[in-house]
C-alpha cells in the first residue's frame, strides 16, 4: 500500500485537501487525530500529549490501512513530521521516539501544502503570522530527511490538480 501524506503550517488548506483526494481517487482517508484529541484533553496541552497524539495518529493510519488491506493507496492528513515540528517550536526539541519514527516510517509521497490560502481563526490554531517560515520549516525537513515531496499552491481546483498529477506520479 501507497501512503501520501498532506502536510504543511497550520491553516493551508491540509484537511480540505486529504479529503477531497481520497473521496476522488476513491481510497481510505486518515484524519489528522490531534484535534479530536486536544477537544477531549479538557486542559491545555504540554509536552507528553504531543507523543500521545503521534501514537494516536500512528494507531489510526494503520487501522485505516487495515480496514482495507487490498487498497493500493492510503491518504494521510498529517504524520509524525508535524509532531516533531511542533515540539521543536513549541518546546525547542521533540521526543526521541518521533524523530526515529519520521525518519524510518515508510511513506512513498509528502504533498506540502503552501500557506497561501487566507487564515481562518480557530482556537487550537496558534500561528497566524508565522506561516511563511514555518512552511519553510517543513520544507526543510522533508529536504532534510530526504522524502519526496510535491509542493502544492493555488485555489482548491489548483490544488487538487497539482495534488492528483503528483500521485499520478508514483504510478
Amino acid at each position: 500500500m501507497r501512503k501520501i501524506v498532506i502536510t504543511g503550517p497550520e491553516c493551508s488548506g491540509k484537511s480540505t485537501l486529504s479529503q477531497v483526494l481520497a473521496k476522488h481517487l476513491g481510497v481510505r482517508w486518515v484524519p489528522e487525530m490531534a484535534r479530536p484529541y486536544l477537544d477531549a484533553l479538557g486542559r491545555p496541552y504540554g509536552e507528553a500529549d504531543l507523543r500521545s497524539i503521534a501514537e494516536l495518529q500512528l494507531r489510526t493510519e494503520e487501522e485505516r490501512a487495515m480496514e482495507d488491506p487490498g487498497a493500493d493507496l492510503l491518504i494521510c492528513d498529517t504524520d509524525l513530521i508535524t509532531i516533531r515540528i511542533w515540539g521543536e517550536e513549541k518546546y525547542g526539541r521533540s521526543d526521541p521516539w518521533v524523530l526515529k519514527q519520521t525518519e524510518e516510517r515508510p511513506y512513498d509521497l509528502w504533498l506540502l501544502c503552501t500557506p497561501d490560502i487566507p487564515w481562518v481563526y480557530d482556537p487550537q490554531r496558534e500561528n497566524p503570522h508565522d506561516r511563511d517560515r514555518l512552511f519553510e520549516v517543513y520544507r526543510q525537513t522533508l529536504e532534510r530527511l530526504g522524502k519526496r515531496c510535491a509542493v502544492i499552491s493555488g485555489e482548491a481546483e489548483e490544488r487538487l490538480r497539482q495534488g492528483l498529477k503528483a500521485i499520478a506520479e508514483l504510478r
